[in-house]
């Protein structure tokens, strides 16, 4: 068969096959009187394995050793491209959420659609000044899903700080984005998008604020509560009143109710959980001893009637601190 006719059922054209030809990829079998190629049988399937081979991304030279050496084991070679396949994936996966970025800021110009792309590869730099001077730039060069995906990633304190502050000017978007970072599998995750959602002013964040605090991480809850008690949100007691037992953030978390307990009715709750956890006979002394001191930045009658009865507690150091923080309070 010569070599157009091969060309024409093979569909790889005549220039291929003299380029394979010369690599040593296939050779034709022979020549004709006239000094023509001559393709057998087998030579054409031979063609048939290059353009498989092809089609499933080897290149050339993987080719001509795949055909020619013994020693040559599939199984590397598929495991080769499958790692080749999930970067080029992983690549091109990058570059759309990148483009659809800069599609979302409306660009006028090519000059703002360089400015974007400069802005979002500086976020993933391995720099982190570059990082916190793109984190820096105006909320309004920056698309609001890339600082969130990158406050998620973020390990270096001072750009994670960068990019809250920046998310937190950024109008409230991006929260979509951290609450799936709340359900992390990854803690370090977690703890920033909550971190993050801290900052964001809004109902939408509030609102996962709220959600976290019932999340299964202890972490996660408590700075969710922390934030919320600064918001003045009186569903963070519990959990508030939970971080003082365990000793986490508990002065932090003493703090905010005292700010929480601004008026008769929400003092007199306060005061209440707090003194149902010291009389909880599996409350241990320093935790005990925590709730008491909480008290102290509790106003109202609840809170001095619970103090005047602990000074009578079998916890010396309980009864010691209830008397000075009733001294202190002109309770006693």
């Amino acid at each position: 068969m010569l070599i157009g006719e091969v060309a024409r059922r093979s569909g790889v054209s005549a220039r291929m096959l003299r380029h394979y030809e010369s690599l040593g990829l296939v050779r034709p079998s022979g020549r004709t009187g006239s000094g023509y190629r001559e393709y057998s049988g087998e030579d054409v399937r031979r063609i048939f394995h290059i353009e498989s081979l092809r089609a499933v991304g080897l290149s050339l030279r993987e080719i001509g050793r795949a055909l020619d050496d013994p020693g040559f084991t599939p199984a590397d070679l598929v495991d080769d491209l499958i790692r080749r396949t999930r970067e080029r994936i992983a690549a091109e996966t990058e570059l759309l959420i990148r483009l659809d970025r800069v599609h979302a800021t409306d660009p006028a110009a090519w000059e703002d659609v360089l400015q974007v792309l400069a802005l979002l590869r500086a976020l993933g730099s391995t720099s982190a000044g570059t990082r916190q001077r793109a984190a820096l730039a105006s909320v309004d060069e920056v698309p609001v899903e890339a600082l969130a995906q990158a406050a998620l990633g973020e390990g270096d304190p001072y750009v994670a700080g960068a990019l809250r502050w920046a998310l937190s000017r950024s109008g409230g978007g991006g929260a979509a984005l951290l609450a799936e970072g709340l359900g992390s599998p990854v803690a370090a995750v977690r703890e920033r998008a909550v971190r993050a959602l801290a900052e964001m002013p809004g109902r939408e964040a509030a609102t996962l604020l709220r959600d976290a605090l019932v999340s299964p991480d202890a972490v996660v809850r408590g700075r969710a509560a922390l934030a919320l008690g600064a918001r003045g949100e009186a569903a963070a007691i519990p959990v508030l009143v939970d971080m003082i037992v365990a000793g986490s953030n508990d002065t932090d978390a003493a703090d905010a109710l005292s700010v929480l307990a601004g008026d008769d009715t929400a003092a007199d709750r306060i005061a209440s959980l707090l003194v149902g956890r010291i009389g909880d006979g599996t409350t241990g002394q320093p935790a005990r001893g925590r709730l008491t001191q909480a008290l102290a930045g509790i106003p109202g009658a609840t809170a001095s009637r619970a103090l005047a009865d602990l000074v009578g507690d079998a916890d010396r150091a309980v009864a010691l601190t209830a008397a000075y923080l009733l001294r202190l309070r002109g309770d006693g």
